[in-house]
């Protein structure tokens, strides 16, 4: 199966040399050589993953991150300068799947490109996550923790998939809703940070060590081992 790759990256050389390399391996690259552009061919066309440089005019990588985060799951590998312990650290918590460096080697790129499609795939195939003693049956609404049954709303239950499914990850707190599927709910900010309080009690997660708070920003549910 042909994969199909969004390169944001002003670089025209450097988009010549790995589209050229890409598609000798069954990966089809198209490019976008600013943010709002790429922004606009994610709205328009399937990408099975974004190669997205941090330093670029106008919107910078991050920026354009945070854009995609709010409205997809798209595996993200970002593109960073060599030594730039900061950009990853930051894309990392936008949600990035993964960073590669400058300078790379296509045959890196593409290892890595693969892989976190592989991942994403299996993520997506799952019918059940479990993660810190929370176990949830996808197909059934089950939601168990230590093998305890919990009673949750449905709005609480699509909240706590879309936290479970991005462990690890910050997530904006004005995007949750959409990420759970459930952007037809109008609510205000203040609104979800009460259901999500009511998740916790349920989860029996006080102080919180399940779902945490990040300051201004969103939540984040903890990674297995990290509870």
């Amino acid at each position: 199966m042909t994969l199909q790759v969004l390169i944001v990256d002003d670089d025209a050389r450097l988009f010549e040399l790995l589209s050229s390399y890409l598609e000798q391996n069954a990966v089809t690259a198209r490019s976008a050589p600013e943010g709002l552009t790429a922004l606009r061919l994610l709205a328009q066309h399937p990408f099975d993953a974004v190669l997205l440089d941090v330093m670029m005019p106008g919107m910078d990588g991050l920026s354009v991150l945070r854009k995609i985060r709010e409205k997809s799951d798209v595996p993200v590998i970002m593109l960073t300068a060599k030594g730039d312990e900061t950009d990853r650290v930051v894309g990392l918590e936008l949600g990035a799947d993964d960073y590669l460096p400058k300078p790379f080697s296509p045959r890196e790129l593409l290892a890595r490109l693969r892989a976190v499609v592989r991942r994403t795939q299996a993520q997506g195939e799952r019918r059940q996550l479990s993660i810190s003693g929370v176990m949830v049956d996808l197909e059934s609404r089950r939601v168990e923790r230590a093998g305890r049954a919990l009673e949750l709303t449905g709005l609480e239950f699509d909240l706590l998939v879309a936290l479970m499914r991005r462990a690890g990850r910050v997530v904006a707190r004005t995007a949750l809703l959409e990420l759970a599927g459930r952007s037809d709910v109008s609510v205000s900010d203040r609104a979800v940070d009460v259901h999500v309080s009511h998740l916790r009690r349920k989860l029996e997660d006080d102080p919180p060590r399940l779902i945490r708070t990040v300051r201004g920003v969103g939540y984040m549910f903890a990674r297995e081992g990290d509870a």
